[in-house]
Protein backbone atom coordinates (compact mmCIF):
# COMPACT_ATOMS: atom_id res chain seq x y z
CA UNK A 1 0.00 0.00 0.00
CA UNK A 2 1.06 3.54 -0.31
CA UNK A 3 1.59 3.79 3.23
CA UNK A 4 4.22 1.62 2.93
CA UNK A 5 6.64 3.79 0.69
CA UNK A 6 5.13 7.30 1.17
CA UNK A 7 8.73 8.18 3.13
CA UNK A 8 10.49 7.07 0.36
CA UNK A 9 8.29 8.89 -2.45
CA UNK A 10 9.61 12.27 -4.22
CA UNK A 11 7.60 15.26 -5.68
CA UNK A 12 7.61 14.70 -9.56
CA UNK A 13 7.15 19.04 -9.74
CA UNK A 14 9.84 19.45 -7.10
CA UNK A 15 11.74 16.63 -5.70
CA UNK A 16 10.72 16.98 -2.01
CA UNK A 17 9.32 14.65 0.27
CA UNK A 18 6.00 13.55 0.04
CA UNK A 19 3.25 12.77 2.69
CA UNK A 20 0.05 11.01 2.72
CA UNK A 21 -3.35 12.54 4.24
CA UNK A 22 -6.05 10.06 3.79
CA UNK A 23 -5.94 9.55 -0.22
CA UNK A 24 -3.70 12.23 -1.17
CA UNK A 25 -0.24 12.55 -1.07
CA UNK A 26 1.56 16.50 -0.63
CA UNK A 27 4.75 17.79 -0.36
CA UNK A 28 5.92 21.22 1.67
CA UNK A 29 5.47 23.15 -1.54
CA UNK A 30 1.80 22.31 -1.91
CA UNK A 31 1.66 20.12 -5.16
CA UNK A 32 -1.04 17.60 -4.61
CA UNK A 33 -1.50 13.99 -6.08
CA UNK A 34 -4.92 11.87 -5.36
CA UNK A 35 -4.79 8.20 -5.18
CA UNK A 36 -6.48 6.53 -7.04
CA UNK A 37 -10.24 4.17 -6.62
CA UNK A 38 -8.03 1.22 -8.22
CA UNK A 39 -5.07 2.07 -5.23
CA UNK A 40 -2.44 3.50 -7.66
CA UNK A 41 -1.21 7.19 -7.46
CA UNK A 42 0.19 9.10 -10.65
CA UNK A 43 3.08 10.89 -10.16
CA UNK A 44 3.70 12.56 -14.01
CA UNK A 45 4.67 15.34 -14.38
CA UNK A 46 1.83 17.77 -15.91
CA UNK A 47 3.39 17.26 -19.59
CA UNK A 48 4.20 13.71 -19.73
CA UNK A 49 1.15 11.64 -21.58
CA UNK A 50 0.86 7.60 -21.23
CA UNK A 51 0.48 6.78 -24.61
CA UNK A 52 3.52 4.18 -24.42
CA UNK A 53 2.40 2.40 -21.64
CA UNK A 54 0.56 -1.23 -22.13
CA UNK A 55 -2.64 -0.98 -22.84
CA UNK A 56 -5.87 -2.70 -20.85
CA UNK A 57 -5.88 -5.71 -23.55
CA UNK A 58 -1.43 -5.92 -23.17
CA UNK A 59 -1.65 -6.41 -19.50
CA UNK A 60 -4.99 -8.83 -19.38
CA UNK A 61 -2.90 -10.73 -21.75
CA UNK A 62 0.10 -10.83 -19.44
CA UNK A 63 -1.56 -11.52 -16.33
CA UNK A 64 -3.38 -14.38 -17.73
CA UNK A 65 0.15 -16.16 -18.93
CA UNK A 66 2.34 -14.93 -15.72
CA UNK A 67 -0.61 -16.41 -13.38
CA UNK A 68 -0.22 -19.84 -15.28
CA UNK A 69 3.49 -19.66 -13.71
CA UNK A 70 5.13 -20.32 -17.45
CA UNK A 71 8.02 -17.57 -16.31
CA UNK A 72 8.45 -18.87 -12.99
CA UNK A 73 11.34 -20.09 -13.83
CA UNK A 74 12.31 -15.74 -13.86
CA UNK A 75 11.09 -14.91 -10.91
CA UNK A 76 12.62 -17.90 -8.84
CA UNK A 77 15.83 -16.16 -10.33
CA UNK A 78 15.33 -12.60 -9.01
CA UNK A 79 14.59 -14.44 -5.74
CA UNK A 80 18.02 -16.12 -5.71
CA UNK A 81 19.86 -13.18 -6.59
CA UNK A 82 18.09 -10.81 -3.76
CA UNK A 83 19.07 -11.28 -0.78
CA UNK A 84 17.51 -10.56 1.95
CA UNK A 85 16.18 -6.75 3.12
CA UNK A 86 13.95 -4.69 5.67
CA UNK A 87 13.92 -2.17 2.88
CA UNK A 88 12.67 -0.46 -0.47
CA UNK A 89 12.12 -2.90 -3.29
CA UNK A 90 11.62 -0.40 -6.46
CA UNK A 91 10.29 -2.23 -9.69
CA UNK A 92 10.88 -0.21 -12.83
CA UNK A 93 8.18 -1.31 -15.30
CA UNK A 94 6.81 -3.65 -12.40
CA UNK A 95 3.36 -4.16 -14.99
CA UNK A 96 0.98 -6.10 -13.07
CA UNK A 97 3.49 -6.36 -10.11
CA UNK A 98 4.30 -10.53 -10.52
CA UNK A 99 7.90 -10.27 -9.76
CA UNK A 100 7.73 -7.77 -7.49
CA UNK A 101 5.54 -10.07 -5.50
CA UNK A 102 7.42 -12.85 -5.49
CA UNK A 103 10.91 -11.03 -4.39
CA UNK A 104 8.75 -9.01 -1.65
CA UNK A 105 7.52 -12.71 -0.33
CA UNK A 106 10.86 -14.48 -0.36
CA UNK A 107 12.82 -11.36 0.77
CA UNK A 108 10.77 -9.12 3.23
CA UNK A 109 10.79 -5.20 2.38
CA UNK A 110 8.35 -2.80 1.26
CA UNK A 111 8.11 -2.36 -2.88
CA UNK A 112 7.22 0.43 -5.57
CA UNK A 113 5.63 -1.21 -8.19
CA UNK A 114 6.72 1.97 -11.09
CA UNK A 115 5.08 1.94 -14.65
CA UNK A 116 3.76 4.42 -16.51
CA UNK A 117 0.39 2.07 -17.48
CA UNK A 118 -2.54 2.56 -15.09
CA UNK A 119 -4.10 -0.63 -16.70
CA UNK A 120 -1.00 -2.59 -15.21
CA UNK A 121 -0.72 -0.67 -12.17
CA UNK A 122 -4.44 -1.46 -11.03
CA UNK A 123 -3.45 -5.02 -10.84
CA UNK A 124 -0.09 -4.28 -9.37
CA UNK A 125 -1.89 -2.41 -6.21
CA UNK A 126 -3.70 -5.22 -5.60
CA UNK A 127 -0.95 -7.94 -6.07
CA UNK A 128 0.61 -7.89 -2.55
CA UNK A 129 -0.53 -5.78 0.58
CA UNK A 130 3.25 -4.33 1.02
CA UNK A 131 3.24 -2.78 -2.69
CA UNK A 132 2.69 0.63 -3.32
CA UNK A 133 1.28 1.22 -6.70
CA UNK A 134 2.88 4.98 -8.70
CA UNK A 135 2.42 5.54 -12.35
CA UNK A 136 5.96 7.59 -13.76
CA UNK A 137 7.85 7.41 -16.72
CA UNK A 138 11.04 5.58 -16.70
CA UNK A 139 12.79 8.23 -18.74
CA UNK A 140 12.46 11.15 -16.37
CA UNK A 141 13.51 11.63 -12.88
CA UNK A 142 11.86 8.90 -10.85
CA UNK A 143 9.69 10.09 -8.06
CA UNK A 144 11.75 8.62 -5.49
CA UNK A 145 14.13 9.66 -2.91
CA UNK A 146 17.77 9.79 -3.28
CA UNK A 147 20.02 6.61 -2.11
CA UNK A 148 16.04 5.26 -1.25
CA UNK A 149 16.55 1.91 -2.35
CA UNK A 150 17.68 -1.65 -1.31
CA UNK A 151 16.82 -2.92 -4.61
CA UNK A 152 15.87 -2.17 -7.69
CA UNK A 153 14.44 -4.74 -10.46
CA UNK A 154 14.02 -4.52 -14.14
CA UNK A 155 12.63 -7.41 -16.02
CA UNK A 156 12.44 -6.71 -19.70
CA UNK A 157 11.82 -3.08 -18.97
CA UNK A 158 13.22 1.09 -19.99
CA UNK A 159 16.80 1.19 -18.14
CA UNK A 160 17.54 4.56 -16.88
CA UNK A 161 21.26 4.25 -15.80
CA UNK A 162 21.13 7.32 -14.18
CA UNK A 163 17.99 7.58 -12.43
CA UNK A 164 18.40 3.74 -10.91
CA UNK A 165 22.23 5.08 -9.54
CA UNK A 166 20.79 7.92 -8.00
CA UNK A 167 17.71 6.14 -6.28
CA UNK A 168 19.88 3.19 -5.58
CA UNK A 169 21.11 3.29 -1.46
CA UNK A 170 24.91 2.34 -0.97
CA UNK A 171 25.28 -0.69 -1.78
CA UNK A 172 22.20 -0.98 -3.35
CA UNK A 173 22.00 -3.32 -6.48
CA UNK A 174 20.29 -3.71 -9.71
CA UNK A 175 18.93 -6.77 -10.71
CA UNK A 176 18.00 -6.83 -14.35
CA UNK A 177 16.21 -9.35 -16.51
CA UNK A 178 16.76 -9.01 -20.63
CA UNK A 179 15.97 -11.56 -23.06
CA UNK A 180 18.75 -13.89 -25.06
CA UNK A 181 18.62 -14.29 -28.49
CA UNK A 182 17.28 -17.88 -28.44
CA UNK A 183 13.99 -16.59 -25.61
CA UNK A 184 10.78 -17.68 -27.77
CA UNK A 185 12.64 -18.78 -30.93
CA UNK A 186 10.34 -21.55 -31.82
CA UNK A 187 7.53 -18.49 -32.05
CA UNK A 188 10.33 -16.26 -33.51
CA UNK A 189 10.72 -18.11 -35.98
CA UNK A 190 6.78 -19.68 -36.82
CA UNK A 191 4.88 -16.26 -36.17
CA UNK A 192 7.31 -14.12 -37.54
CA UNK A 193 7.53 -12.48 -34.21
CA UNK A 194 10.41 -9.69 -33.13
CA UNK A 195 14.26 -11.10 -32.58
CA UNK A 196 16.70 -10.22 -30.37
CA UNK A 197 19.82 -8.64 -30.74
CA UNK A 198 22.60 -11.00 -30.10
CA UNK A 199 24.79 -7.83 -29.00
CA UNK A 200 21.89 -6.74 -26.45
CA UNK A 201 24.00 -7.72 -23.53
CA UNK A 202 27.04 -5.87 -24.60
CA UNK A 203 24.80 -3.12 -25.48
CA UNK A 204 23.46 -2.92 -22.41
CA UNK A 205 25.96 -2.96 -20.19
CA UNK A 206 27.65 -0.24 -22.08
CA UNK A 207 24.40 1.80 -21.99
CA UNK A 208 24.50 1.50 -18.17
CA UNK A 209 28.49 1.26 -17.51
CA UNK A 210 29.10 4.87 -17.24
CA UNK A 211 26.83 4.62 -13.49
CA UNK A 212 26.53 1.00 -12.67
CA UNK A 213 29.05 -2.01 -12.76
CA UNK A 214 27.57 -5.58 -13.69
CA UNK A 215 29.37 -7.63 -10.70
CA UNK A 216 27.16 -11.10 -11.74
CA UNK A 217 25.45 -12.35 -14.88
CA UNK A 218 23.26 -15.82 -14.60
CA UNK A 219 21.86 -17.48 -17.72
CA UNK A 220 18.13 -19.14 -17.17
CA UNK A 221 17.26 -21.13 -19.65
CA UNK A 222 13.60 -23.35 -19.68
CA UNK A 223 10.99 -25.14 -21.48
CA UNK A 224 7.33 -24.02 -22.26
CA UNK A 225 4.95 -25.62 -23.38
CA UNK A 226 2.21 -23.67 -24.65
CA UNK A 227 -1.18 -23.85 -26.06
CA UNK A 228 -1.89 -21.91 -29.13
CA UNK A 229 -4.05 -19.68 -26.84
CA UNK A 230 -0.38 -19.39 -24.40
CA UNK A 231 1.16 -18.06 -27.64
CA UNK A 232 -1.77 -15.84 -28.45
CA UNK A 233 -0.47 -14.55 -25.51
CA UNK A 234 3.17 -13.70 -25.53
CA UNK A 235 2.56 -11.84 -28.51
CA UNK A 236 -0.21 -10.07 -26.88
CA UNK A 237 1.67 -8.72 -23.65
CA UNK A 238 4.83 -7.52 -25.30
CA UNK A 239 6.32 -5.09 -28.42
CA UNK A 240 5.21 -7.72 -30.31
CA UNK A 241 1.09 -6.56 -29.91
CA UNK A 242 2.68 -3.70 -31.68
CA UNK A 243 3.99 -4.68 -34.65
CA UNK A 244 1.85 -7.67 -35.51
CA UNK A 245 -1.31 -7.60 -37.77
CA UNK A 246 -3.71 -9.54 -36.42
CA UNK A 247 -5.13 -11.31 -39.30
CA UNK A 248 -1.61 -12.66 -40.48
CA UNK A 249 -1.30 -13.52 -36.36
CA UNK A 250 -3.91 -15.82 -36.61
CA UNK A 251 -3.67 -17.68 -39.19
CA UNK A 252 -0.07 -18.26 -38.19
CA UNK A 253 -1.46 -19.64 -34.78
CA UNK A 254 -3.61 -22.00 -36.41
CA UNK A 255 -0.77 -23.97 -38.24
CA UNK A 256 1.27 -24.35 -34.55
CA UNK A 257 0.88 -27.85 -33.22
CA UNK A 258 -0.70 -27.97 -29.46
CA UNK A 259 1.62 -27.80 -27.52
CA UNK A 260 3.94 -26.52 -29.23
CA UNK A 261 7.38 -26.80 -27.47
CA UNK A 262 9.22 -23.30 -26.49
CA UNK A 263 12.16 -22.13 -25.71
CA UNK A 264 12.84 -19.70 -22.47
CA UNK A 265 16.55 -17.72 -22.28
CA UNK A 266 16.68 -15.03 -20.35
CA UNK A 267 20.41 -13.18 -18.39
CA UNK A 268 19.68 -12.22 -14.53
CA UNK A 269 22.46 -9.61 -14.53
CA UNK A 270 23.24 -7.84 -11.16
CA UNK A 271 25.10 -4.52 -11.07
CA UNK A 272 25.82 -2.26 -8.17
Amino acid sequence: MLQDIERYLACPHCAQQLALNGRTLRCPAGHTFDQAKQGYVSLLAGDAHTGTGDTAAMVAARSDFLAAGHYRPIADALVAAAGRTDGLVADLGAGTGYYLTHVLEQVGGVGAALDISKYALRRAAKAHPRIGAVVCDAWRPLPLQSDSADLVLNVFAPRNGPEIRRVLRPGGRLLLVSPTSRHLRELVAALGLLSVDEEKERRIDEKLSPWLTRTDRVEVEFRLSLSRADAAAVVAMGPNAWHTAPDVLAAALAELPEPVEVTGSVQVATYQ
